[in-house]
């Protein structure tokens, strides 16, 4: 099966492969572009390039000759302040920054975590430069949901009443330190992309909570 984003690429890779750069413009035309970080298929896109043997000689050569950094297997960046939340979310795809990541931010719990906690559509941990990266598996029609998720630059992330919507989603139990903030219309509003009815009563119960203890 192929899916949209597969499908939205094989469009945008066919409409810009009259457009490559000339000789010496390659690697000006990946410094210029806002991401940090670039995959082989983002290389595609930019260059207008179909082959693939051609991308990744090309890319290894900037590497050796230390103009790119390769931070994984199929991702280079331009330096070595390369955003490690942008390289979290591109990994795989599609994918967005939530749970304690923004829960944390937010204020809503107050434990540190060192690592990213990203939602995708596998269950996985790995480690890139010393920064830990754990992917949360969401069901498909929920991943695909862009309700509750702002693009911040190059970086798709939860809105803090979707990550908690998303932690409820995938733990059992869990305690939130600090549901004062919490804006309870938009939670409400984006709870039904879940279609889950524990869920719900499981919300409701940590609404009427919110409301006891104020």
């Amino acid at each position: 099966m192929i899916s949209e984003l597969e499908v939205n690429f094989k469009v945008t890779s066919s409409h810009k492969m009259d457009k490559k750069p000339t000789k010496g413009e390659y690697l000006e035309v990946l410094l210029r572009s806002p991401k940090t970080v670039f995959s082989t298929k983002d290389v595609a896109l930019l260059w207008g390039e179909g082959k693939a043997r051609t991308i990744s000689m090309r890319l290894n050569k900037y590497a050796k000759a230390g103009k790119l950094i390769r931070v994984r297997r199929g991702f280079y960046a331009k330096d070595k302040n390369y955003d490690r939340l942008e390289l979290a979310t591109r990994i795989y795809t599609p994918s967005y920054v939530s749970f304690e990541t923004v829960l944390g931010a937010t204020g809503v719990t107050f434990q540190y975590y060192g690592n990213y906690f990203i939602a995708s559509y596998i269950n996985r941990d790995i480690e890139i430069d010393g920064q830990r990266i754990s992917f949360v598996r969401m069901k498909d029609y929920v991943l695909s949901n862009t309700a509750g998720i702002e693009q911040v630059d190059e970086i798709s992330k939860a809105t803090r009443e979707r990550a908690f919507l998303d932690r409820i989603y995938v733990s059992k139990k869990y305690y939130f330190d600090n549901l004062r903030g919490m804006n309870w219309d938009k939670v409400f509003e984006i709870l039904p992309i879940y279609h889950n009815k524990k869920m719900t009563k499981t919300v409701n119960k940590y609404f009427e909570d919110y409301k006891n203890n104020k």
